[in-house]
């Protein structure tokens, strides 16, 4: 599955997402050292990858504002020096960021994804690249998302996270595990 053709995104792996951020979302501990796996079998291998860090351009946003710890990659994923960190403002990282002729210029036609948020970032990033023809796979372990509220009604992490995986699966990525990856 992975071969010089593969490329790995990472999304939003930032400060605000873990405990005592502004934005804390369910299993985010858990899902990034799924995310590590892989950053670290595509580091051992000498394979593209890319960081996706969300910067709102305010430094009053409700999370990840420009300048603040809250937006920074975490440690524990933090990129390497000659790593690429692609900066978005919007939830699809290929909108206004150079990600998209990066990935062309690589001669990348699968991409590896992974991070925060399942339902937002995850997905909307998922579905621009495979409508600008990218092969994806998603590793659903590999990614956080939060509860949500509706009409008065709370739906749970586990089944924001399900539902963006179902959609998804159905017809934008191949949804598996990081251990079916690796």
């Amino acid at each position: 599955m992975m071969n010089h053709n593969t490329a790995l995104i990472v999304i939003d792996l930032q400060n605000d997402y873990y405990e005592g951020g502004k934005n804390t979302l369910t299993n985010i501990e858990e899902a990034t050292k799924k995310a590590l796996v892989l950053l670290e079998k595509f580091r051992a291998e000498k394979l593209p990858l890319f960081h996706v860090q969300h910067i709102f351009p305010t430094e009053d946003a409700p999370f990840f504002s420009a300048n603040s710890t809250g937006a920074e990659i975490r440690e524990t994923v933090k990129p390497l020096i000659d790593e690429k960190v692609i900066i978005k403002q919007k939830i699809n990282a290929f909108e206004g960021t150079t990600l998209l002729n990066d990935l062309r210029k690589l001669g990348i036609t699968d991409l590896i994804i992974c991070g925060a948020m399942s339902h937002m970032c995850v997905e909307g990033t998922t579905r621009a690249a495979s409508d600008y023809g990218f092969n994806c796979t998603v590793a659903e372990d590999a990614c956080a998302t939060l509860d949500l509220e509706f009409n008065g009604t709370t739906v749970p992490a586990a089944q924001v996270h399900a539902t963006a995986m179902a959609a998804l699966s159905f017809a934008y990525a191949k949804v598996t595990t990081t251990t079916d990856l690796i």
